[in-house]
């Protein structure tokens, strides 16, 4: 047998990092061995690094199969083929432990206010309590502070190569501290309300230029994101890369209720079920609605609307579901309807897709970076709640049209938007953002 190659202890910082962000290393002629690698993969050629990664999230699966963020959660496991090792932090909430894994990615939680206002997240009301109320504003400076100092704690605990900030706020403010004090790189991602916030809240657009002059990098997961994010910020260019998606969770099914539309969303104003059921009353079928997501935001508005306008009868109204659950909504519908205006990308679309259900809504927002017009559903209007009507119609008359639109749908969101394609993508621009810290 071979005698193994000598290990020496790395000294030049080329092999790694810049001097501000080292950590201890030992060499081997054909690859670079960091002694506290929780995973063995094979060696795919010299230099090839695990890189160690802080998520920095407002909203985190809580739990393997919660909803909630789990398009961040999709991405921190889908990571791990890619030899990036993820660690998150992530706000508090009642119910939670300090720190556990979920989905095998170590989550630390931190607390930033009294239980009886530590709100903020999870509930995706963020915005409008830090709008509308003092204690959401006072909370909200809380948790700047919390989210730094836990950020910081772990990033001096466990030598991050860099941080990746999903949302540019709090996320992305919170790293452009991190990146001021401790000289630790970071990446930001937009996924829609945050951009929003840039335009609406005060010092909004101040804040978002410092975010974006000091991350290595910014990505969104739309394009309609980026072109946004790039009139804000002239010097910013902006890398369209969207989360993933579960692929072998959302597949397609058998058994679905031919005249059943659903909708999955918060029953916000923005995500636009009022319109939907507008447009119910102008179709000349008398198609079903499921309606997911009650709950989470006051909806009383809403089922009054539906009452008066003789609909209640034929809605069915469903909590937020775990991810297997609303897997099998998906594929027991026969198409899935997001009357959304100015959304960041629309996951739930995606995730249809993957279930073979064709998808109608609205051309707006990042919606037609995943909906190809007549192949995998259909778009009208921003608005046009008469359009809506007859394209909800046309589809749900045509059996084999919508056969069709499903496994054209499928077979686009698997390349687009498939575990694989969307953590690569990560995976190369951390090792890229990296090696540019390095050499600075």
């Amino acid at each position: 047998m071979a005698a193994r190659p000598a290990r020496t202890p790395c000294t030049s910082r080329a092999q790694w990092r810049a001097r501000d962000v080292r950590r201890r290393f030992i060499c081997t002629p054909d690859r670079i061995h960091d002694p506290r690698r929780r995973r063995t993969r094979p060696s795919r050629g010299a230099g090839w690094l695990t890189v160690r990664v802080l998520f920095l999230a407002h909203a985190y699966p809580r739990h393997d199969a919660d909803p909630v963020g789990s398009f961040v959660g999709n991405l921190a496991v889908a990571l791990r083929d890619r030899d990036v090792d993820v660690t998150v932090s992530a706000p508090s909430a009642a119910g939670l432990a300090p720190f556990e894994h979920v989905n095998g990615i170590p989550v630390h939680r931190f607390r930033y206010a009294p239980d009886r206002y530590e709100t903020l997240a999870y509930t995706g009301t963020m915005g409008a309590q830090v709008r509308e109320t003092l204690s959401g504003k006072a909370a909200m400076l809380s948790y700047l502070v919390a989210a730094f100092r836990a950020a910081r704690s772990l990033a001096r605990r466990e030598r991050f190569d860099l941080v990746h900030a999903h949302w540019w706020f709090p996320g992305g403010l919170v790293a452009s501290g991190l990146a001021r004090t401790a000289h630790l790189p970071f990446v930001t991602t937009l996924h829609g309300s945050d951009l929003r916030l840039a335009t609406t809240f005060p010092f909004g657009r101040t804040l978002f230029q410092r975010v974006s002059g000091d991350a290595r990098a910014m990505t969104a997961v739309s394009s309609w994101l980026a072109r946004g994010a790039e009139e804000l910020a002239p010097d910013r260019r902006v890398t369209v890369a969207p989360m993933p998606v579960l692929t072998d969770l959302f597949h397609p099914g058998e058994a679905r209720e031919a005249d059943l539309m659903l909708f999955v969303g918060k029953l916000t104003a923005q995500k636009g079920l009022a319109r939907l059921l507008r447009a119910m009353t102008r179709m000349h079928r008398r198609a079903r609605l499921a309606v997911v997501g009650t709950g989470r935001v006051d909806d009383a508005g809403l089922r009054t609307l539906a009452r008066e306008l003789g609909l209640e009868e034929r809605i069915e109204w469903l909590p937020l579901l775990t991810q297997p659950e609303l897997a099998a909504q998906y594929r027991r519908a026969a198409l899935h309807v997001v009357p959304a205006l100015d959304e960041g990308l629309g996951l739930t679309a995606v995730e249809s897709l993957l279930s073979e259900t064709p998808v109608v809504g609205f051309r707006s927002g990042g919606l037609p970076d995943i909906v190809l017009e007549g192949v995998a559903g259909r778009l009208v209007e921003a608005g046009d709640e008469p359009a809506l009507a007859e394209a909800l119609d046309a589809i749900l008359a045509d059996h084999d049209t919508r056969r069709a639109m499903g496994v054209a749908g499928r077979a686009h969101a698997m390349q687009r938007f498939g575990a694989a394609a969307a953590s690569e993508r990560y995976a190369q621009l951390y090792r890229r953002v990296v090696r540019e810290a390095a050499q600075h």
